[in-house]
């Protein structure tokens, strides 16, 4: 066991607060409540108060508030109607009286026994402990859930920059002080990935822990499509908010990269003597020209967001494209000196394919040439408004620092 670090502001022995989300759990609750409150001597042992156990009774219909109403030690909140797991969630953090703060399932899946080691690894010094069912033995996912939990780690683990084994566990323990970086959350059932996911961009001090993971008792609410696709999409656009480069840089990577193959290889063919193309060299060709301009355009984009995102949070964006820079300076610094270049190779490429064919060149010997000077001078010309944008927004985020250090100038040169 580590060095206990006290949670609080004072030093005192912390108290967890455990919320219970349930909608329609009659089945399970009451079982899964006995062993909440029966793990308060583990608890004491390892210095943590409690638990303070609430359950949200997110408008159900069946027996489940009725049942929580027998168990002694238990604070129930119901929502008149069905408002989501997260929302239910968020209803017991803002209830909550602990220091720490921790959440699991009211259908049995976890095991309340692992709130324990959770909490020791919030003492050790975790802001943010998971309970990782894919490193926890026992496990009794159906297999479709398996591998979408294994797909959602892996795109949160690449848009965060950090290995994460099980972004979507619903087993959790956090100190209370952390709750405002998290927020804001969303009400359904991907509260857990983006809280995941907020936690890395914010620098939060992020644990896994294993967990062993039981079937369900009951029905489960889980709707692998629907719910797949809004874990995506919520994961997306919470990465966008944060690093906006690392998603639409990724997309424009990838489209350079595949107008760079396909040029290389009309090059190869152009040297080997072959001058035309059939149907699959114009569809390629047709892929480069597209892929080049919006990969270029995308990879933009996404660098003149991360400006964007800096400025609203006044602070520098942790991540970046590649995890970190490749250049002593911002790469969109030399977007500037490389458009100015594309442009101007382009301009020069053009002129003299012109020129080639006023002199009488077949065109089908420059066509080529013509569209490569075309595909430069876009590029080149997006390059150069992309620096022009984001040197605007430059200034513009420096203009009340400069007005301040030229006050404090001119009170200095005051004749005394």
């Amino acid at each position: 066991m580590g060095m206990l670090r006290p949670v609080t502001s004072d030093g005192t022995v912390p108290t967890v607060s455990v919320v219970i989300p349930a909608f329609n759990e009659a089945d399970g609750i009451t079982a899964v409540l006995d062993r909440v409150l029966s793990v308060a001597p583990e608890l004491a042992a390892i210095g943590v108060q409690g638990p303070e156990v609430i359950v949200v009774d997110d408008g159900s219909h069946d027996r489940t508030a009725e049942l929580v109403q027998r168990v002694g030690a238990v604070r129930l909140v119901r929502h008149k109607e069905n408002r989501g797991y997260g929302a239910a969630l968020k209803t017991g953090f803002a209830c909550a009286r602990g220091e720490l703060l921790a959440f699991l399932d009211a259908d049995g899946t976890y095991a309340p026994e692992a709130i324990v080691p959770l909490c020791q690894a919030v003492l050790d010094g975790a802001d943010l402990a998971i309970g990782s069912r894919m490193a926890g033995g026992v496990n009794g996912m159906p297999t479709s859930r398996r591998l979408g939990n294994r797909l959602f780690a892996g795109l949160v683990t690449v848009l965060g920059d950090r290995r994460i084994s099980d972004c979507a566990s619903g087993l959790r323990v956090f100190r209370r002080a952390v709750l405002p970086r998290l927020l804001p959350l969303p009400d359904g059932l991907n509260l857990t990935p983006i809280m995941t996911l907020r936690a890395v961009h914010e620098g939060l001090r992020l644990v896994e822990v294993g967990v062993p993971y039981s079937e369900r008792v009951g029905d489960s609410k889980l709707s692998v499509v629907r719910d797949g696709l809004r874990y995506a999409s919520s994961i997306t656009w919470t990465a966008l908010s944060y690093n906006p480069v690392r998603v639409l840089g990724g997309l424009g990577v990838a489209g350079v990269s595949v107008t760079t193959l396909v040029g290389i290889g009309l090059v190869g063919r152009r040297l080997s003597g072959v001058t035309t193309l059939g149907p699959y060299g114009v569809a390629a060709l047709f892929l480069a020209l597209v892929a080049g301009v919006a990969g270029v355009s995308l990879f933009a984009l996404g660098a003149t967001f991360n400006y964007l995102v800096s400025l609203f949070r006044r602070q520098p964006v942790r991540l970046g494209l590649f995890g970190a820079p490749l250049f002593r300076e911002p790469l969109e610094r030399h977007f500037g000196r490389a458009g100015l270049v594309a442009m101007a190779v382009g301009v020069g490429l053009g002129a003299g394919s012109v020129a080639l064919g006023v002199r009488g060149w077949d065109i089908g010997r420059l066509w080529l040439y013509l569209l490569g000077s075309a595909l430069l001078f876009l590029v080149g010309l997006q390059l150069v408004v992309s620096h022009v944008v984001m040197r605007t927004l430059q200034e513009l985020s420096e203009r009340e620092t400069h007005i301040a250090r030229d006050l404090a100038v001119g009170a200095d040169q005051r004749p005394v």
